[in-house]
């Protein structure tokens, strides 16, 4: 099977919503946002990422988030994979290439060994079971891997099938800089989007991340396509402080989700345990971010 490298610009990351005391899925909501993303000129969409609470979701689930994104749009679909060992991927893989197919643009990958032959060896065994694109997750804050810029560089040269790499290793700028420099796949940034400008100014393909505003991060990459890092910063002035309050570790999730809430896009902003939501205290300050940003 071909594979083709990912489009630059922005590939909007879905949260997955859930309602109920059953906290099941909640469908309609995840066809709603995903059509808003396809509507304001999103390239692509990610799916059951850290995000997407992945971890909390059993197959079956994992199918039904797939399906209804798949029905709700027609973007381009990565696909999370949750697990770090090769056979449970491969495993994971294999289902979102069934329900997928063709529009499975590519699944995501953690890196999961620190040892280049051992993180090559692990791509190269997806891809040769599957046959699917490879994006390759950097992400040590969740995966527990450090991993340096220059092996990371040898592990991607050394994979096939690989379509793009999502660099989250803070900090991100000059990481994507390597990369961007020694690699033929795109770069794209992570991390809420917190260093977008930066990493577009360092080779970025564009973004690869969850914010509330996803017509932030598109209007920042429109800005420095059309020109540069001026344009692109007064894009983006306007959304930084809402990024910045959504990166608190521990509660972005559910700041995230309750913001999505807010905007229209959910019904609920429910998160499943161990992830945490929105603390009561820092309601009102989210509601003067969104009506800061609403006034635009």
């Amino acid at each position: 099977m071909s594979v083709k490298v990912l489009d630059p610009g922005v590939w909007a990351v879905s949260p997955t919503p859930f309602s109920g005391n059953s906290l099941s899925i909640d469908e309609s909501s995840l066809d709603r946002i995903s059509a808003h993303y396809e509507a304001i000129g999103a390239t692509g969409i990610t799916v059951l990422g850290v995000l997407g609470e992945a971890a909390s979701l059993d197959s079956e689930e994992k199918r039904v988030v797939l399906e209804t994104v798949m029905d709700a749009c027609d973007l381009p679909i990565v696909a999370g994979m949750v697990s770090r060992a090769t056979a449970p991927v491969i495993e994971e893989a294999r289902l979102a290439a069934d329900v997928l197919g063709d529009r499975l643009a590519g699944v995501m990958v953690q890196v999961n060994s620190a040892n280049v032959v051992a993180a090559a060896d692990h791509l190269n065994m997806i891809h040769d079971a599957t046959g699917l694109g490879i994006v390759v997750q950097d992400y040590p804050l969740v995966s527990g891997v450090h991993i340096s810029a220059p092996a990371l560089v040898q592990v991607v040269k050394a994979a096939q099938g690989v379509v793009a790499v999502k660099a989250e290793s803070a900090p991100s700028p000059g990481v994507v800089g390597e990369l961007a420099a020694n690699l033929d796949v795109p770069v794209f940034g992570g991390l809420g989007g917190v260093n977008l400008i930066d990493e577009l100014a360092f080779g970025a393909a564009g973004a690869m991340t969850g914010f509330s505003f996803t017509e932030g991060l598109l209007e920042c990459v429109r800005g420095w396509n059309e020109g540069g890092f001026e344009a692109a910063r007064a894009a983006y002035s306007p959304y930084l402080p809402l990024i910045n309050f959504e990166a608190q570790r521990g509660i972005n999730v559910g700041i995230r989700k309750e913001a999505i809430r807010r905007l229209g896009h959910f019904t609920d902003s429910s998160v499943r345990p161990p992830v945490q939501g929105l603390p009561d205290g820092l309601s009102p300050v989210l509601a003067q971010h969104l009506a800061a940003l609403g006034a635009r």
